[in-house]
């Protein structure tokens, strides 16, 4: 069966042990999770998960349908990459030493529109947003000159979509308790 790289975002409350309870669900159904980053939403007091996994379109439905049954969860959706815009933020520790040595590293970062955010006289930490394959490209090129540490962040993503989901179904949720209490 086909497998193809989902990007599910499921907007809740903040609440504690609910991280848990959303990775157990892709657990039980042997779905690794590729990146998973969580932060504040655009509304206020709503978090956001952002969570990559290789799946099938009958498995994605069923597992954020199974998301959304979690009483701390608002709505949940799953996008593919041309559905989405997403980029994901790497760092880089390389020796200051060899960057001052090898001008071809500076080059380097300038090629891969990277940054350097520190230099000290043992290392320089380099930062480079980008999708993965252009992370790890970096990543691979640095390594010929010893990367002394490397990590990437999850993949942050907002849909190409004119409109935001869950905002209009924040906006059916107000409407449905405002008729329930003018009745």
């Amino acid at each position: 069966m086909d497998k193809t790289l989902y990007t599910v975002t499921v907007y809740s409350e903040n609440q504690v042990g609910l991280l848990n309870q959303i990775s157990i669900i892709f657990t039980r159904r042997r779905l690794n999770i590729e990146s998973l980053s969580v932060s504040a939403s655009a509304i206020e007091g709503v978090h956001k998960f952002t969570i990559t996994t290789w799946s099938d379109l009958d498995t994605m439905i069923k597992v954020v349908k199974q998301i959304e049954k979690k009483i701390d969860v608002l709505k949940a959706f799953y996008y593919t990459d041309d559905e989405i815009v997403y980029q994901e933020v790497a760092l880089y520790k390389v020796a200051t030493d060899k960057l001052l040595d090898d001008s071809s590293i500076e080059e380097l970062v300038r090629r891969h529109n990277a940054r350097i955010l520190e230099v000290n006289r043992t290392y320089t930490v380099i930062e480079k947003s980008g999708h993965p394959e252009e992370t790890q490209q970096l990543f691979e090129e640095l390594s010929k000159y010893g990367v002394m540490q490397f990590v990437r962040s999850g993949r942050v993503a907002i849909t190409k979509s004119t409109v935001e989901h869950v905002s209009i179904f924040l906006e059916e949720q107000e409407g449905r308790r405002n008729n329930g209490e003018s009745r």
